[in-house]
């Protein structure tokens, strides 16, 4: 493998090599019949296997070609900009806001889908670059800003588009079919539309490279005379308009622009001139690849796989591969922004959290709608009859909460990467996983028979990234396996969604985080367990603070750093398959529950986990009764509900962070 690294020109002509291969296999049949000569030519209107090449085979091609090609170039500009791994395309939040907007054009402005479908799509997702670029301005482009402000734009926008589709699933439900990305054409004109778009974006990459090579300097390369705001800023804009552009023309292919990067770095492409062409390289022949397999095995079956999710099912076992072969070189640094001011008095602004929790619960079991629709105080025997229904959900949801949490603050403080968040790891998408599979084994699933659905595809999940761990040179690694096998198994999700089976469409409410059905058992379980949670966080937190300063100190004070690696994550993993099984995979509260306590100026050991597992409690009872009531008599789902509300909070505080940072 080390001269093959050493030769990324070579893994990429093997690899173009392939994708020649494989689409000669599935093409020349076709081209066979029809002849050479009507490639090059304009078919007769009665010849119908010249017109199928010419005006759908041909133009599909082309199209896996300009798309790879873009979405690989974009993934090498987000991850070298915000330094960062786990970087790509949909990091600001681009494809969810494409697709976000496409769902709104479909229930209230159909007639614009009529005149063009990619403007809509266009609109939403430069839309959600501009709210994104809105709030990284303030912060000069620091990579830790852009990152965190699109992760919530992305959540938000799918948190919306889920709560669109619950509403008005008969309208939507075609939505997963886009969403999965289409590469089928009927004519020239999207790849005519597309391809001067990319080539435009790749010269002005292109000119950047001497910029962003120095940018590797960091604030550094302000001595050098590098305008660092211009360049970042430049750089993302190429970047999110390669794009957008391309999820107009064919919808959501987002894993090409995580996967084409990482495995250009792996082959041996060092330098970011290199990459710039490598990265896109490999990411058009994985896109052909996967098409013309998808195509071949179309033709054999009769069953419509979505390109963009046949891209995970392929791309994450290649690019599991090269990393387990090179993954010292995966590592990448993650600059941070403004560090938040420490409180000076924890303590008080723990009370005042642990106060605010209990005073939202107070309200959500003794305030309620009535049969009219008023807002009524239940007491004496109705709320005896009514405590039943509303204290279990309201515990479960505070304790997943809790949960999600700690899981996050032991991921982000254990990596050292803001990304770091619960469904990183992938089990939130293998309970997902297992639950599907129960959907279709079981006639009329129980709640039991559910959990042990979540439980085994959770189970399985983190077997298969302890098994991995072995190989991981650094918790960032560790995460990459975790977004690969999260994407792997979203794709197989996506793949079934788009199938249109009614088994697999009831999986979208749960997937949503409603607790709607949360018995008494299941919230005394889930309680108890958040619970030995905390306490076990809490033994933990010494040994973070010593890994914190370095592996050499940490070693010197008898700390086994692998296993405590392996403890931390074991905990995290599975303090995230439990809170899934109650509120669903949309784990929203686990990324931003750390990071509003930090804002609030809890930035220490035992008090930010205590703030962050309180930050969490809160958002989620908060989220549970605004589900309850707000859309009465229909329940909104507690997950999604805690997504549409933790983001505006989140955006506040830091900016409020920001202005703070700034008067110190």
């Amino acid at each position: 493998m080390k001269h093959i690294a050493a030769r990324p020109w070579l893994t990429t002509g093997l690899l173009w090599c392939m994708a020649a291969a494989i689409a000669t296999f599935n093409l020349g049949p076709l081209i066979g019949s029809t002849g050479v000569r009507a490639v090059f030519s304009l078919p007769s209107a009665g010849d119908s296997q010249a017109v199928l090449l010419h005006y759908s085979v041909l133009p599909r091609l082309m199209m896996s070609c300009v798309c790879g090609f873009a979405l690989g170039l974009s993934g090498v500009l987000f991850q070298h900009v915000l330094r960062n791994p786990l970087a790509s395309p949909s990091t600001l939040g681009v494809e969810a806001g494409a697709q976000l907007a496409l769902g709104v054009a479909m229930l209230w402005f159909p007639a614009l889908l009529g005149w063009s479908r990619d403007t809509a799509t266009a609109f939403g997702g430069f839309a959600a670059m501009a709210v994104v670029f809105a709030v990284a301005w303030r912060f000069k482009f620091q990579p830790i800003a852009v990152i965190l402000t699109g992760l919530v734009m992305g959540l938000y926008c799918t948190a919306i588009v889920t709560l669109l589709t619950l509403m008005n699933d008969h309208y939507l439900s075609g939505l997963f079919v886009w969403g999965g990305g289409s590469l089928n054409q009927n004519d020239w004109r999207s790849v005519v539309g597309l391809f001067p778009k990319v080539v435009g974006c790749t010269v002005l990459a292109l000119l950047l490279v001497r910029q962003l090579s120095v940018l590797t300097l960091g604030e550094a390369a302000q001595g050098l005379g590098v305008k660092l705001q211009f360049v970042r800023a430049a750089a993302l804009f190429v970047a999110v308009a390669l794009t957008t552009f391309t999820v107009s023309a064919v919808g959501v292919i987002g894993f090409l622009g995580l996967a084409a990067p990482v495995i250009a770095r792996a082959i041996g492409a060092r330098r970011i001139n290199t990459r710039l062409i490598v990265a896109p390289l490999v990411g058009a022949a994985l896109l052909i690849i996967v098409d013309q397999i998808m195509q071949i095995y179309t033709a054999k079956t009769g069953s419509y796989v979505p390109t963009g999710a046949a891209t995970a099912l392929i791309g994450v076992p290649v690019l599991l591969f090269v990393m387990l072969k090179r993954g010292g070189s995966l590592q990448t640094a993650v600059q941070s922004g403004s560090s938040p001011v420490a409180s000076s008095r924890p303590l008080m602004l723990i009370v005042t959290l642990a106060g605010l929790v209990l005073a939202v619960a107070m309200v959500a079991i003794f305030v309620g709608r009535g049969v009219d629709g008023s807002w009524i105080s239940s007491t004496g025997a109705t709320l005896k009859s009514l405590l039943p229904w509303r204290l279990p959900r309201l515990v479960a949801a505070t304790s997943a909460g809790i949960m999600l949490a700690l899981a996050g603050s032991l991921l982000q403080r254990l990596t050292g990467n803001a990304m770091a968040s619960p469904e990183v790891l992938g089990v939130s998408a293998g309970t997902a996983f297992g639950l599907l599979c129960i959907l279709f084994v079981v006639s009329e699933p129980t709640i039991s028979h559910r959990l042990i659905g979540g439980f085994l595809g959770a189970g399985s999940v983190l077997a298969i990234l302890f098994a991995m761990s072995r190989a991981a040179h650094s918790g960032n690694q560790f995460l990459m396996f975790g977004v690969s096998l999260g994407a792997f198994l979203t794709a197989l999700i996506s793949v079934v969604l788009a199938s249109g089976d009614p088994r697999a469409l009831s999986l979208i409410s749960w997937m949503a985080g409603s607790t709607y059905g949360v018995s008494s058992a299941m919230s005394l379980t889930i309680s108890a367990l958040a619970i030995v949670g905390i306490i076990t966080v809490m033994l933990l937190v010494r040994p973070l603070q010593q890994f914190a300063l370095g592996d050499l100190s940490a070693h010197s004070h008898g700390v086994d750093v692998k296993k405590l690696q392996i403890v931390i994550l074991a905990v995290a993993a599975l303090l995230t398959a439990m809170a899934t099984l109650i509120v669903g995979p949309l784990s929203f509260v686990g990324l931003m529950a750390p990071h509003l306590a930090q804002r609030l100026g809890l930035t220490r050991g035992l008090p930010h986990l205590m703030g962050s597992a309180l930050c969490g409690a809160l958002l989620m009872a908060t989220a549970d009764f605004i589900g309850r009531t707000a859309h009465f008599p229909w329940q909104l789902p507690t997950g999604l509900v805690a997504t549409l509300l933790g983001g505006p909070v989140f955006a506040l505080l830091l900016i409020r962070g920001r202005r703070l940072s700034k008067l110190h």
